[in-house]
């Protein structure tokens, strides 16, 4: 009956010639049609702000118990002032890191249709006297690591305690000169090989290590022949020896994220990467000059870091393998410390690879050094899975295996070294905190090792929260990123990607921006916070490498290191625990001639940044209202700052 009586109510409709009412019902239609389609199939930016939106706030869960899948919100920040350095301890849960759905970020309104601009008379006025860094090392200068009045006031040095960090306060505001003669970098991969000799002009490693193929001068540039210290006929052969001695290991397969310690100019990290191995190589800053510099000037994966008093700045049970190579470093020192803090880093289930005189030599000193670590790594439940010697390297090497479950632990007959309290909060802790002189809890049932790479890359990460929207919510970032970095970053910015090599995510979150750059010619140092949520755990778990930061300290880098560097709504946070004005000093210090920075924040802190930037002479360009692109070029301030 309704069907017959609407029927019967158009055809009178008809019937009366109402055609301008069925037209204006038809128009009607059309518009809310047009209306529901257009609001369904959003903009890749306008997607990107409705993610920022929801995805800004990060939590963690409290106290890990290995029996219970409860989690909370609490979190313990401890600040501490030793020496002058200022520095915050954030303990917080083992594991079951999630992204909140909420946010307190406010997006901004965006006109798709209004072109990019180069910011000029919206900014705030900045004005501040530039003055270059003092004296004949501030080419070179890294803040928390030269600072040598901190240094002097150090009463003992037995443990490296002056390779670590001593951060100036406050920090300084002068400007890195550049070295005399300086080029822009040669594109990779040619500068694997070889690098301008101008840029990093330190010869004493080529007369210091030429009987070991690490480095030679030719010409104008520096040439890197592909030798070290236990690989003086090259680096490739000895790779493929580890790969021979151990079939098991699977470069770029099973092993993806490794760890070089002591690694010289990184090319055996430089060489792996040709295997789909990525390598955070890392030294410290000591007589063997600049290694950590050539390797980050041949694009090459790496760090300044020292096995010292303090714990690295990263997390518990992530390196798939680490790897030393007559690394100096002595294993057995302070009760086995240095070992333990390895064991502590390492994945369970997870390889230690020592290539080092004491694994072959029989004279009484390398034997002693032998039997010490036979006795420590059995205490620790390490297997020794091939020992060898290398013949035409003549190096010998041993290959440990960490255990994957607690079995060993509860069966040893002595608890030594102990196991660490499995109620300390340990997400965040490796940030300025005291080496460990204990061994981490194990599952009691076997250990998961991640899906073989790539497919780890977008597999659920092992160190996800256990909370059921946790998943979708990890999915969802990376379809983000993916979205953004496609249509936006790539397509839609002013930045010659081509010139781009090491790049840096200053808050990486989850690690979503280095997926969606996964097949281009670069990689990205995955920058995790200390003041905020612990996700460092998932990054690695997805195969790729970062590190803990506070932003209010400088990174440990030389100067002019990184091509670009990126940062999702960092600073409107960062801003109400330190200035500004310091941080964008750092960036400049970090960020070589001809790189970029790329930021996407709220207008104000966007009109902030950029009008420092612009007293420091970087291009700086707006686009879209939340995108700000920054370039910096050769000028230098002509005044020195004294000292």
């Amino acid at each position: 009956m309704a069907i017959s009586s609407a029927s019967s109510s158009m055809q009178d409709m008809f019937k009366q010639r109402k055609y301008p009412f069925i037209f204006s019902l038809f128009l009607l239609l059309m518009f809310v049609t047009f209306l529901l389609i257009s609001n369904s199939q959003k903009s890749p930016i306008f997607a990107a702000m409705d993610f920022a939106q929801r995805t800004a706030l990060i939590k963690s869960v409290p106290e890990f118990n290995p029996n219970s899948n409860s989690t909370s919100t609490s979190t313990n920040l401890h600040q501490s002032d030793e020496n002058n350095n200022t520095s915050i301890n954030h303990e917080s849960p083992l594991n079951n890191v999630r992204i909140d759905p909420k946010s307190s970020n406010i997006p901004l309104t965006i006109n798709p249709e209004k072109s990019d601009t180069i910011i000029s008379d919206e900014l705030e006025t900045f004005s501040y006297h530039w003055k270059l860094c003092p004296g004949p090392l501030a080419v070179d200068y890294i803040p928390c690591l030269d600072n040598w009045k901190a240094i002097k006031k150090i009463k003992s040095r037995r443990h490296m305690e002056h390779r670590e960090r001593h951060c100036p306060v406050p920090s300084p505001r002068c400007l890195i000169p550049l070295p005399k003669g300086y080029k822009l970098p040669l594109p990779w991969p040619k500068s694997r090989d070889m690098i301008w000799y101008d840029n990093v002009p330190h010869p004493k490693l080529v007369e210091y290590k030429k009987d070991q193929n690490w480095v030679k001068k030719s010409g104008d540039y520096f040439v890197f022949p592909g030798g070290g210290t236990q690989f003086r006929d090259g680096v490739n052969h000895y790779i493929e020896f580890i790969e021979e001695t151990f079939p098991t290991i699977q470069w770029g397969k099973s092993i993806r994220v490794l760890l070089d310690v002591g690694c010289g100019v990184a090319s055996f990290g430089g060489y792996l990467l040709d295997k789909n191995v990525i390598t955070m190589s890392f030294a410290p800053k000591d007589e063997h000059e600049a290694q950590i510099q050539f390797a980050l000037e041949r694009g090459i994966p790496a760090t300044l870091s020292v096995i010292a008093t303090k714990k690295l700045a990263f997390p518990d049970n992530v390196y798939d393998m680490i790897h030393c190579a007559r690394c100096r470093v002595h294993w057995h020192a302070d009760g086995g410390k240095p070992l333990m803090e390895l064991n502590r880093i390492l994945r369970p289930g997870g390889y230690f690879i020592w290539s080092a005189t004491p694994v072959y030599k029989k004279d009484e000193g390398h034997k002693n050094v032998w039997k010490v670590m036979v006795n420590l790594t059995e205490a620790m439940c390490w297997k020794m899975v091939a020992r060898t010697f290398f013949k035409r390297g003549r190096v010998g090497l041993v290959i440990y295996q960490k255990s994957d479950s607690s079995s060993c632990y509860e069966n040893r007959k002595e608890n030594i070294p102990p196991m660490c309290d499995q109620k300390k909060n340990r997400l965040n802790s490796s940030w300025y905190t005291p080496l460990d002189s204990c061994l981490l809890p194990l599952a009691s049932s076997n250990y998961k090792w991640p899906a073989p790479w790539p497919q780890r890359l977008n597999t659920k990460p092992l160190s996800l929260s256990l909370e059921t929207d946790a998943e979708e919510t990890f999915n969802e970032d990376t379809r983000h990123w993916a979205s953004l970095v496609s249509d936006v970053y790539l397509g839609g910015l002013a930045i010659n990607w081509s010139s781009v090599r090491n790049v840096m995510d200053m808050n990486a979150g989850y690690g979503g921006f280095a997926t969606a750059l996964i097949d281009r010619p670069l990689w990205v140092m995955n920058v995790v916070p200390i003041s905020g949520p612990d996700t460092l755990p998932i990054i690695f778990d997805r195969g790729l490498v970062g590190t803990y930061h506070d932003w209010c300290e400088s990174f440990n880098t030389y100067p002019r290191t990184y091509d670009l560097l990126h940062s999702s709504f960092l600073y409107g946070n960062l801003s109400q625990r330190c200035d500004l004005v310091d941080v964008a000093v750092e960036m400049d210090r970090m960020v070589r001639p001809g790189g970029y920075i790329l930021v996407q924040d709220t207008i104000q802190m966007i009109k902030q940044l950029g009008s420092i930037l612009r007293s420091l002479h970087w291009s700086v360009t707006l686009h879209q209202h939340q995108f700000l692109v920054g370039k910096k070029d050769f000028w230098r301030p002509k005044d020195v700052a004294r000292e």
